[in-house]
């Protein structure tokens, strides 16, 4: 069983690399939720943020192993 710090560090660090990645170009992927109104803007980076997910979990495992 993982501890709580790894856990909180492993979402934190989707979040951040899901915030840089859509900031520096990979968003607006099919899935990601956009809700623009003129002056609201609502942005919700799903897809992005699951690609991140599996991205760094396959390559924590392979360094794991």
């Amino acid at each position: 069983m993982r501890s709580n710090g790894v856990v909180v560090f492993y979402v934190l660090l989707v979040i951040l690399l899901t915030m840089a990645s859509v900031q520096y170009g990979l968003g607006r992927l099919p899935g990601d939720i956009v809700v623009d109104l003129g002056s609201f803007y609502f942005y919700v980076p799903f897809t992005t943020g699951l690609i991140v997910a599996l991205l760094l979990g396959a390559v924590f495992w392979f360094f794991r192993r």
